[in-house]
């Protein structure tokens, strides 16, 4: 009799320490899985912590160069501008409404000045286009009194017709930089400085 009854019972405290195993190995397969996923994590958000870094750090790179360039290569800061203006003055629309079946409403002109100096007038052409991006019309405005690294808008006609507009640069003036430019005003080969208001005068030969 005791040995009908031995048998089973070292099978099933065999099974049940085998059932233990088990469920240790499980847990400790979990824990595993879960320091896993939370280590993955972690260096996700770090990667993107990184990117962000390095996008802030080539931006201020870029700035310092821009920088460096204008207080060291230039004695004369106003030429820089003068020659890059591009660089640091433009000109853009606003996101304007559209009517279903045409019309352009609540229009405006942004002149954005990222130069040291400010500009007294800027003048530019409103053209409004149909779908086929065919002009039915044509203004011209002017913007005035752009300070130094800021911008000025400018409210523009509403139109019953029309589906776009489109914007462009005509003139600008700075006293403060000593900046003339005009689109008409084609700067000559070989001229340093085609864009002075007042040209440099020539040095002293010895």
């Amino acid at each position: 009799m005791k040995q009908q009854y031995i048998i089973p019972s070292v099978l099933v405290l065999l099974l049940a320490i085998l059932g233990l195993g088990y469920c240790r190995q499980q847990k400790d397969v979990r824990k595993i899985l879960a320091e896993n996923e939370r280590l993955h994590n972690e260096n996700r958000d770090l990667r993107r912590s990184l990117d962000q870094s390095g996008r802030v750090a080539q931006q201020i790179s870029d700035r310092k160069d821009i920088q460096q360039r204008v207080n060291a290569q230039f004695v004369d800061r106003r030429m820089y501008f003068r020659q890059n203006w591009q660089q640091f003055i433009t000109v853009s629309l606003n996101d304007y409404r559209t009517g279903f079946l045409g019309g352009i409403k609540d229009l405006s002109i942004i002149v954005r000045n990222q130069t040291d100096y400010p500009l007294e007038n800027v003048v530019v052409t409103l053209q409004y286009l149909r779908n086929n991006d065919e002009v039915f019309k044509t203004e011209q405005y002017a913007i005035k009194n752009i300070p130094a690294q800021g911008q000025q808008t400018l409210a523009a006609s509403n139109s019953r017709k029309g589906t776009k507009a489109r914007v462009k640069l005509v003139s600008i003036t700075s006293q403060a930089m000593n900046f003339c430019w005009s689109a008409d005003k084609k700067a000559a080969p070989g001229t340093p400085d085609p864009y002075a208001c007042v040209p440099a005068a020539p040095a002293m030969q010895q």
